[in-house]
């Protein structure tokens, strides 16, 4: 069975309006992406057999236990989650105003996940990881962690990389995570993830803003220079762009509403 690993930040979410009636639960695009992937996997069956295993860090109070609990319900593996004490998960609150228009707002400058790579028990992970087919990060996973702690994260993926497992990133660019010279850190950042990327998966109105882009075949183009073999790129209502090892020409994939 492969397993596909998938590292980030899941955090508490808050939905309603402010001290009025407020609905709890949890989100997060790699945990979104890890239990959609093992509700794939578990659809499929015997036709593909994947082992979805979630890679972050939780605290140890009842919050944290319930949401690992639930991951495991999905069939989402927690056996590279590690716990930390001293920390708790991040929160996110989303208000709606009268109109239904949302507007959110973070607290996750002290998670766990954000220091997961300080984690004592951090470089055992690491090392579990080489065993592993595929490690899935996003733009998120990476803007959330201190900056050494984010090019530790970069120079582990290129090492994993070297050992024969394939490296996915979806870019997922979210400007108020980044530090003030956001543009040039990300570039810098995102450079480097792409030169140990397998499969990019990035959305056109990012790469525009990041990269100044003019249209998706350029994005496609630059990604395959910079050697990312397999590319996926968003555009909304349009679909998606993909180029990929078997058909490097770009081709088009209309949406499938679900």
């Amino acid at each position: 069975m492969k397993t596909i690993a998938i590292l980030g930040e899941c955090m508490i979410e808050l939905n309603g309006k402010p001290f009025g009636d407020m609905q709890q639960t949890f989100g997060g695009d790699t945990l979104n992406a890890a239990v959609y992937l093992s509700r794939s996997c578990q659809a499929l069956g015997a036709l593909q057999p994947v082992q979805v295993q979630y890679v972050t860090a939780m605290g140890t109070d009842p919050l944290s236990n319930g949401m690992v609990a639930r991951w495991q319900q999905e069939g989402v593996g927690t056996d590279f989650v590690l716990t930390d004490e001293t920390r708790t998960p991040g929160l996110y609150l989303i208000q709606l105003d009268d109109q239904g228009e949302r507007t959110f707002l973070y607290w996750r400058n002290q998670s766990a996940a954000r220091y997961l790579l300080q984690h004592a028990q951090f470089e055992r992970v690491a090392e579990s990881l080489k065993q592993v087919e595929m490690v899935f990060v996003s733009g998120i996973s990476l803007a959330i962690l201190p900056e050494q702690d984010r090019i530790q994260l970069v120079e582990l993926l290129s090492r994993l990389r070297e050992s024969g497992v394939e490296i996915a990133f979806d870019s997922n660019f979210r400007p108020a995570l980044w530090p003030q010279d956001k543009l040039q850190t990300v570039q810098a950042c995102y450079q480097a993830m792409y030169q140990t990327t397998d499969m990019a998966i990035v959305t056109f109105d990012d790469e525009q803003l990041i990269w100044g882009d003019v249209t998706a075949y350029g994005t496609i183009k630059r990604l395959q220079a910079q050697g990312v073999k397999n590319v996926v790129v968003k555009l909304g209502a349009e679909g998606y762009l993909v180029a990929d090892t078997d058909q490097p020409a770009p081709y088009s994939v209309a949406t499938t509403p679900v």
